[in-house]
């Protein structure tokens, strides 16, 4: 035997013996591989029943990978892709089944399914008809074979209404085929520029919303987008939107300069909520106004600005300002907040009668708004209270004024009219005024009092409960008070 060895030619043998081991380690890695592929393919499976596309479609993935030229395998991907609606992929994958396997029917008739929902009508039609051609008795293929060319009649027609100007017909008819049609970037980019011309803004943003997502990386959609929001007012969605261009191309000639604009004015707007919030009425006030020194063309955007002028001059007690800056905001939109804010100007000049009229002017617009509501029970108190004492006009400060204001006021006027300064006629009058500013001190440094003539009731009004025994204890005399100023 070892002599049989030693004769043996191993410089011939050897290469055979090699290409002989490399032959068996490739039959066990094929089988390998397609072990996992079944793996893949079996869970793929399980997690379809499931109803969990997203891991369904990873294990598909893996399975096409792992056996690129196996036609169902491409095929359950492009099913999963399909009940996802990623339309493109799904035809990707059943274009590559035919490629592989021209006589398979049901990849054929899937690929029709997507065409009509793509609105690709022509291609829609071959592949039905190919497949009623291998399969005379499909009833699917029949009856989508006889509606393709009436759809495709119906889309020449919906182009040839917005050419000629009938856009509510044509966005009729596109809202027709898109029940048939619904992944068509196509037919919901008609559809919005009917919206547009019709002025139906808010229609509009949906549908190139929906554009932007069925065709991806647009950066002119997503401009459109921007451009249509700001044009609603909406300003920091306007702005989440440009900054997905810029994403795209971040010196976009469109884009980039818009964004620059937007960022202003969404940080003003913002601002305007947050010092009115904190009680910087005058800082919204200067916010509001930049805003309208960067945007005069824009409606709804200077509409924001105004609206914020009312509220907070109405705030601030600049009653005057307060109502021209809400007549402003009311020749551009008729808007509850608005009215609100006018009838609180209203009555702090005591116009009573218009304050009530434009608190139901507010509810007309917006039933059920509890502000009018309040604001109408608050303003008729108010006038009947306007008969009787006004404790903050007799101490001379604003509505909003803090209890050191209020002191501080007191004690001034307290000095003012002290009786003591005063002689014959003119010391009844002091006497008087002297009660009135002891009896506002006491009302407005007392929160619940305050809130109960805030309301519209005055607390210390006799007619309001029965007179206490102990009254004239509890209020007294001024004369019996010693007053200390420093």
């Amino acid at each position: 035997m070892m002599d049989y060895l030693s004769n043996i030619n191993w410089n011939k043998v050897t290469p055979c013996l090699v290409l002989l081991v490399l032959e068996v380690l490739l039959d066990f890695s094929e089988c390998t591989s397609q072990a996992e592929v079944n793996k893949h393919l079996e869970l793929g499976r399980d997690f379809l029943a499931r109803g969990q596309l997203s891991d369904a479609l990873t294990h598909y993935h893996a399975a096409v990978e792992g056996d690129p030229h196996n036609y169902l395998t491409y095929f359950k991907r492009g099913t999963v892709y399909y009940a996802l609606g990623k339309a493109k992929f799904a035809l990707q994958d059943f274009t590559k089944v035919l490629e592989i396997k021209a006589d398979f029917t049901a990849a054929r008739l899937h690929r029709a399914n997507v065409y009509l929902k793509l609105a690709q009508y022509r291609e829609a039609k071959e592949d039905y008809l190919q497949v009623t051609y291998s399969d005379p008795y499909n009833v699917e293929a029949a009856e989508a074979l006889q509606r393709v060319d009436e759809l495709a009649d119906e889309l020449r027609l919906a182009e040839a209404y917005y050419r000629g100007r009938d856009h509510r017909a044509a966005a009729e008819l596109a809202t027709h085929l898109l029940d048939v049609s619904p992944w068509s970037a196509q037919l919901r980019q008609l559809r919005a520029e009917c919206y547009i011309a019709l002025n139906d803004l808010f229609s509009a943003v949906s549908d190139i919303r929906s554009v932007n997502r069925l065709q991806q990386d647009s950066t002119d959609g997503y401009f459109r987008l921007a451009s249509l929001l700001y044009q609603l007012g909406h300003v920091s969605d306007a702005l989440k939107e440009i900054r997905e261009c810029l994403k795209l191309d971040p010196e976009h000639k469109s884009c980039f300069p818009f964004y620059k604009k937007l960022k202003k004015v969404d940080k003003l707007l913002l601002d305007c909520e947050e010092r009115s919030q904190s009680r910087d009425f005058l800082g919204c006030v200067d916010s509001a106004n930049k805003v309208l020194r960067i945007e005069e063309q824009v409606t709804l955007v200077v509409f924001e600005a105004r609206r914020w002028l009312c509220s907070c001059y109405a705030k601030e007690e600049a009653h005057a300002e307060a109502l021209a800056a809400c007549a402003g905001a009311l020749e551009l939109r008729r808007d509850a907040r608005v009215l609100c804010d006018r009838a609180d100007a209203l009555l702090g000049l005591d116009m009573f009668d218009d304050a009530i009229q434009s608190f139901k002017e507010a509810l007309e617009l917006e039933e059920g708004l509890q502000r009018a509501k309040d604001g109408i029970s608050r303003a008729q108190k108010l006038q009947k209270q306007s008969e009787q004492r006004d404790y903050y006009k007799i101490l001379g400060v604003k509505r909003t004024a803090t209890k050191q204001e209020i002191i501080k006021a007191y004690r001034k006027a307290a000095q003012k009219w002290h009786p003591d300064n005063f002689q014959g006629d003119e010391k009844k009058l002091a006497e008087k005024k002297f009660i009135d500013v002891a009896a506002a001190k006491e009302v407005l440094t007392d929160a619940e009092k305050r809130a109960q003539f805030d309301a519209g009731a005055d607390p210390l009004d006799p007619e309001r409960a029965a007179p206490s025994p102990f009254a004239h204890f509890q209020h007294g005399s001024p004369f019996q008070f010693k007053f200390h100023f420093n």
